[in-house]
């Protein structure tokens, strides 16, 4: 039995359309709350960021004082012709190659590794620590570490602990021949060494080789000089001692109260070439045999690894190196940053498909390569961006780190910024224009981020 089904009546659509008329007064009442609850926070966004880089722009277009004398973009001119501010847009570029990616890389490193060993958790402990402390108490650590004096210094007291351990440190550093008056001496030579004196034979009698110049400290349990004694038939003899005596002395004589100085490497050369060689003993004495020097005159010479000063370090932060430097502070900082972040990504990637790649005769390299990094693309993406932002806007570490001499080699534009504006400059225009520039580089960087955040949202 057929069954016909009656029209709807026109009342149905209208009580099918209440529900949704609802739901959006509903909606908008609801975003009215949220208004509600937002509308503090951005007050204080408009307050602290929008206004301050509304009357950044504003202010760069004005002269030193910022709003009396409109220049219009003459600031900006300025800042690309100037110096110190092309100094340090190369320093800003060179810490966004750098910084960032060794950062990243050595995180990545350490939360590969540490996820394999037992204590893996006290060892992100122990890297992510530095991330508690200010960049200011930072930049002090480090102007202490790279202190040029290895007694306070840590980097140059490894540097130099591993120098002295291949490379022999000179006998008397700075000691020289006497340079003037009578008795001078017979060594003569370029600053430093080596000196040579005139030929001499062995049956002219012992060759005195007077040295002044040497450092008190150096003589610490120096003995008498003395001439030799019983020089070997034909061998060719003498004596090294500091020629100095505090009261007076003779030049050239070897007088009561001179010391003698030990382990003086002496060579004697003949037509350009070094046919023996001696070491002076604990008296100061020397012998050279007769089979190598033989009968012919020879000149006796003194080399200049006698007297080279000692190993004084590497100058971390002169002009040469100070970025590099203050560049590793920051990797020490910001390594447990990335550690940590990347480590939570890797606590995502399903174990199924590592163990799967390793059944499969995988690697581990070809694991962490094929499977591993690829995977963790979206971490590693995010924290190269923020990194990269912050570097951009470094400061603390450069201004405390950086001495006086090399602040201008080690400049960035964040410092620039300040020394235009309050360090000195009293320009308020042209600091202006720094801000709106390093806005600029940090913009692109800050959108790609904020791209990436929705792209991830949207899956």
């Amino acid at each position: 039995m057929s069954q016909t089904l009656s029209p709807p009546s026109p009342a149905a659509p209208a009580a099918a359309g209440a529900p949704a008329r609802r739901r959006r007064r509903t909606l908008r009442g609801r975003s009215w709350i949220a208004v509600f609850f937002l509308l503090p926070a951005l007050v204080l966004l408009g307050a602290l960021v929008v206004y301050p880089i509304v009357w950044s722009v504003v202010r760069s277009l004005f002269g030193p004082d910022g709003f009396t004398h409109f220049v219009g973009l003459s600031n900006y001119t300025d800042v690309f012709t100037d110096h110190q501010t092309l100094v340090a847009i190369k320093n800003n570029a060179i810490w966004v190659v750098v910084a960032p990616v060794a950062a990243t890389g050595l995180g990545l490193i350490f939360a590969v590794l540490t996820d394999r060993i037992r204590w893996g958790t006290a060892f992100k402990l122990v890297v992510f620590m530095p991330m508690a402390i200010s960049m200011l108490a930072a930049g002090i650590i480090f102007r202490l570490v790279y202190d040029q004096d290895p007694g306070k210094g840590v980097a140059n007291a490894v540097a130099t602990g591993v120098h002295d351990t291949f490379f022999k440190a000179s006998a008397y550093p700075g000691a020289h021949p006497r340079v003037a008056g009578p008795g001078s001496g017979t060594l003569a030579g370029p600053v430093g060494g080596p000196y040579t004196n005139r030929p001499v034979s062995a049956d002219g009698g012992p060759a005195t080789l007077p040295l002044v110049g040497v450092q008190p400290s150096t003589l610490t349990g120096a003995t008498q000089a003395a001439s030799p004694s019983a020089c070997p038939q034909g061998a060719l003899c003498g004596t090294v001692w500091l020629d100095f005596q505090p009261g007076g002395s003779t030049p050239g004589k070897i007088d009561q109260g001179e010391k003698a100085l030990s382990g003086v490497r002496v060579e004697a050369v003949r037509d350009g070439d070094v046919i023996a060689t001696a070491t002076a003993a604990k008296d100061g004495t020397f012998a050279l045999p007769a089979t190598q020097v033989g009968a012919s005159p020879v000149q006796l010479r003194l080399p200049a690894t006698n007297f080279t000063e000692q190993y004084a370090g590497v100058n971390w932060l002169g002009p040469t190196l100070v970025t590099w430097s203050i560049i590793g502070a920051y990797v020490w900082m910001w390594t447990g940053f990335a550690m940590v972040l990347i480590a939570a990504g890797l606590a995502g990637i399903p174990q199924e498909l590592l163990e799967a790649a390793r059944v499969d005769g995988a690697r581990e390299w070809q694991v962490f390569r094929r499977i591993t990094v690829p995977l963790l693309t979206p971490v590693l993406g995010v924290v190269l961006v923020t990194l990269v932002i912050n570097v951009l806007k470094i400061f603390d570490l450069v201004y405390v780190i950086a001495p006086g001499a090399s602040q201008q080699d080690a400049n960035v534009l964040a410092l620039q910024l300040y020394l235009s504006s309050f360090g000195g400059g009293n320009d308020q225009g042209t600091g202006s224009a720094l801000a709106v520039l390093l806005l600029a580089l940090v913009a692109p960087a800050m959108f790609l981020n904020i791209k990436r955040f929705r792209k991830e949202r949207s899956r």
